[in-house]
């Protein structure tokens, strides 16, 4: 994928030239092709959401989340995970992400799957289970022959390791770590290779790396030994879970992306949304704009970013009121199903740059 690359010579790198986005508290005069056309037209693969069971029932929303002109790209939020894939051992029930794979399919949307080994949403016999080295070994290869054999030629990319980095840069204290060691993150890309085949493109996904940090670094560091060794990895995630006061900067995602660009690492926005502190407020969403386009602009002037994956579009169904008590309203529609500044941010900066 052709773009300009920002300028960057080693993991220390030099920031991207600064981008400050105008305001927008009015609807664009655009006729809203979409924000997956604009994002094409801008240079970028797809612009995506994640898609929730929970409200499958809601046609209104399900034809927005299906609608191949707004989001060229769907993610099952929760449907592929551990505990709804296999809830008891060698156990295997695909209802959940299915009733998401297949309507994206039809409506010709590219398919983000998520995810294969995570220290959360697992299952009690994961997380309770007597396991030796050999035996646990035994179970993530097993889960992940099964999954990614299931989905094969489905999927653009798999999420295969999620979130295996604390934020000082040292590997997550789970159950893999514990009972395998640090290797269970390249056996996991191995094995996502061997059954997934060469189509798919394989990703380490975490948050928290969206600035060049003790995180990001020690990410591109695992990168990096896995080209060296042939360990195989084709992309890196950045989930961009952002908060309206406390996010980062155009050039902060841009030096982070280029840590991974500098690898000829594909790299996309995978989880994106920005969280406010309530009660919400004209001047909140307008800063909330900002960072939204922030994140998105980073992505379309760095290489080898390909794309954009809002958490969920629809404020209603956002993961943020439960996970973060306080914030809400982190998502591009209102409660109504309407299009809020963030949205018409997004829509002009895309337009503006296909028309340069």
């Amino acid at each position: 994928m052709m773009k300009v690359a920002a300028a960057a010579t080693s993991l220390s790198l030099v920031a991207a030239a600064p981008y400050t986005p105008p305001t927008y508290t009015t609807p664009s005069n655009l006729t809203h092709p979409g924000l997956d056309i604009l994002a094409k037209r801008a240079g970028l693969l797809y612009f995506g959401t994640a898609i929730d069971n929970v409200v499958l029932n809601n046609t209104a929303y399900v034809s927005i989340a299906h609608n191949v002109s707004e989001f060229g790209q769907a993610t099952p939020s929760n449907g592929q995970k551990w505990m709804y894939i296999e809830p008891q051992q060698n156990v295997f029930n695909y209802s959940m992400a299915d009733a998401i794979m297949k309507p994206a399919k039809e409506a010709g949307q590219m398919r983000r799957c998520h995810t294969f080994a995570w220290h959360s949403q697992l299952p009690d016999w994961v997380n309770n289970g007597n396991w030796t080295k050999e035996t646990l070994t035994a179970v993530l290869e097993n889960h992940i022959k099964n999954e990614a054999q299931y989905f094969k030629d489905d999927c653009y990319a798999w999420d295969v390791v999620n979130e295996a980095f604390e934020d000082d840069g040292s590997l997550r204290n789970s159950i893999w770590l514990q009972v395998m060691g640090p290797e269970y993150i390249e056996l996991a890309f191995k094995w996502a290779r061997q059954y997934t085949g060469n189509g798919t493109r394989l990703y380490y996904n975490d948050y928290g790396i969206e600035r060049v940090n003790n995180k990001s670094l020690a990410v591109a560091e695992m990168a990096k030994d896995f080209i060296a060794r042939d360990i195989p990895i084709d992309g890196v995630g950045l989930q961009a879970h952002f908060t309206v006061g406390r996010a980062p900067t155009y050039d902060e995602v841009s030096a982070a992306l280029t840590l991974f660009d500098d690898l000829k690492l594909e790299t996309a926005l995978t989880e994106l949304d920005v969280r406010i502190l309530l009660p919400d407020s004209p001047e909140k969403q307008e800063l909330q704009a900002e960072v939204y386009t922030n994140a998105t602009k980073a992505c379309v002037d760095v290489a080898e970013c390909v794309g954009v994956t809002v958490w969920d579009f629809w404020d209603p169904v956002s993961w943020v009121p439960e996970s973060f008590p306080g914030y809400g309203n982190a998502c591009l529609l209102d409660d109504d199903l309407q299009r809020k500044p963030a949205y018409y941010a997004i829509e002009k900066m895309l337009d503006e740059v296909a028309k340069k």
